[in-house]
């Protein structure tokens, strides 16, 4: 299992277990199914910070980046504070 594998895995265990909410696939889209509101965001961004020490700025707040649990590995992949394991 590659480490992307491994990061989605992380992902989807924490919709499953921190928010409560199941995710069909990798590449479902959460906006459009209305998995991912305004709340369910913030939340997820919160999880991020605490399970993998990804910080956001304004600027990383594209909804593109966080459009599916691929993209958000991506990101977190990209973002992760050197000090977590992503």
């Amino acid at each position: 299992m590659s480490n992307a594998d491994t990061l989605r895995e992380r992902i989807a265990s924490l919709f499953a277990h921190e928010m409560s909410l199941q995710i069909p696939s990798v590449d479902t889209n959460l906006f459009d199914t209305g998995v991912l509101d305004s709340l369910a965001f913030e939340q997820l961004l919160l999880h991020l910070e605490r399970e993998f020490g990804v910080t956001t700025s304004i600027d990383d707040l594209e909804i593109d980046h966080f459009r599916s649990i691929a993209h958000i590995a991506e990101f977190v992949a990209a973002h992760a504070s050197p000090t977590s394991n992503p």
